[in-house]
C-alpha cells in the first residue's frame, strides 16, 4: 500500500473521529450560561452547591438572587428546596408558595409538587394532598391516564410513609384503576401496573401487621413482574420484599433484600439503618443514616428518610 493511500486513510479516519465526536457533543444537553453575578447565574451556582450538600452556601446565593430579582421563579423554587433539606420547613414553604404564584403553565406542576413534598417532610400528608389532588384532577381532565396514575401513587406513598395506610391504600387503588382507563395499554404495561398495585398492597399489608396478606401480594407481584420482563423494573422487587420484611420484624431478611435494591435511594438506606439498629449493630446503622444525609434530592422518599436520619444521628443511634 502506498504512502499516499495510507495518508488518505489516515485523513478519513481522523475526519470520521471528528464527526463521531461532533455527533456525541450534539447529543449532550448543554447547560445554559448566564452573565456572572446575574440572578440566574446565582441560582445555577446555588443548585450545584445544594446537590453537593452545601445548603447554607446555596441559600446565601438564592438570597442574593431574590434581592436582585424578587420575581424570579427559579430562585424561590430552589430556595424552598434547599430550606427543606436544611429542615427549615416553614420558611421553605413561604418560598415554594411564592414559586407557585410565579409559575407559568409549564412550571406550575413542578412548583406544586415541590410544595407537596415540603409538607411530606413534616409528615403532613393531608396538606400535601391538597396540591397533589389538583395535579391529579388536571391530568384526568386531559385524559392523561398514566401520568394521572403516577400522581396517585406519589400521593399514596406520601400517605404511607406518613403512617396513614388507609389513605395510602385508597390512592394506590385509584392509581391502578386510573392507569387501566388507558384503552390501548399494552400487555407489558398492564403487567407493570399490576406489579405496582400488588407491590403497594404488600407494603400496606406489612404496615398493618398482616404478614400473610403481604406475602400473598409479594407472590402476585413477582408473577406480574415476570410477565413485564423488564430488567429496569426488576430492581424494585428487592425493595418491596425488604420493605415487607422490615415492617413484619424480620430484620435480617430485610437487610439481605434491601442490600440488593437501589443503594442511591434514601428510603432504602434509611430502612437499612433502622434494620441494623434493630439487630443491635449501631455502627452500621449510623453509617447508613450518614449515607442518607449525603442524598440531596427533594422527593417523597427523602422527605421521609432525611428527617429520620437526622433524628437518629442526633439521638446517637
Amino acid at each position: 500500500m502506498s504512502g499516499t493511500t495510507l495518508s488518505k486513510m489516515s485523513r478519513a479516519i481522523f475526519v470520521g473521529f471528528l464527526l463521531l465526536q461532533f455527533s456525541f457533543a450534539q447529543q449532550q444537553p448543554e447547560e445554559k450560561t448566564y452573565p456572572p453575578g446575574s440572578p440566574q447565574d446565582l441560582v445555577q451556582q446555588g443548585e450545584k452547591l445544594n446537590l453537593a450538600g452545601k445548603q447554607d452556601e446555596a441559600v446565601a446565593l438564592y438570597k442574593q438572587a431574590i434581592e436582585k430579582a424578587p420575581g424570579l421563579f427559579e430562585a424561590h423554587l430552589e430556595m424552598g428546596i434547599a430550606l427543606d433539606l436544611k429542615g427549615d420547613y416553614g420558611q421553605a414553604r413561604k418560598h415554594l408558595e411564592r414559586a407557585v404564584d410565579l409559575a407559568t403553565s409549564d412550571t406550575r406542576a413542578q412548583a406544586m409538587r415541590s410544595l407537596a413534598f415540603s409538607y411530606a417532610f413534616e409528615g403532613k400528608a393531608g396538606k400535601a394532598a391538597e396540591y397533589e389532588k389538583q395535579l391529579f384532577d388536571n391530568r384526568v381532565q386531559n385524559a392523561d391516564w398514566p401520568r394521572a396514575a403516577e400522581m396517585c401513587n406519589e400521593l399514596a406513598r406520601i400517605y404511607l410513609e406518613s403512617g396513614d395506610a388507609d389513605h395510602a391504600y385508597k390512592w394506590y387503588r385509584t392509581g391502578y384503576e386510573t392507569a387501566s382507563r388507558k384503552s390501548d395499554l399494552s400487555d407489558a404495561d398492564k403487567s407493570l401496573w399490576l406489579f405496582r398495585w400488588e407491590s403497594a398492597q404488600a407494603r400496606v399489608a406489612a404496615r398493618k401487621d398482616r404478614a400473610a396478606d403481604a406475602q400473598h401480594h409479594i407472590a402476585a407481584a413477582k408473577d406480574a413482574l415476570d410477565k413485564v420482563n423488564n430488567p429496569e423494573q426488576a430492581k424494585f422487587y428487592p425493595y418491596v420484599t425488604g420493605y415487607v420484611a422490615f415492617y413484619i420484624g424480620d430484620y435480617k431478611t430485610a437487610i439481605a433484600e434491601l442490600q440488593k435494591a437501589d443503594q442511591h435511594d434514601p428510603m432504602i438506606l434509611a430502612l437499612l439503618g433502622e434494620a441494623y439498629e434493630n439487630t443491635g449493630d449501631a455502627a452500621q446503622a449510623k453509617d447508613y443514616y450518614r449515607k442518607v444525609l449525603e442524598v440531596n434530592t427533594h422527593n417523597p422518599t427523602n422527605a421521609w428518610a432525611r428527617p429520620l436520619a437526622k433524628k437518629k444521628l442526633a439521638a446517637g443511634a
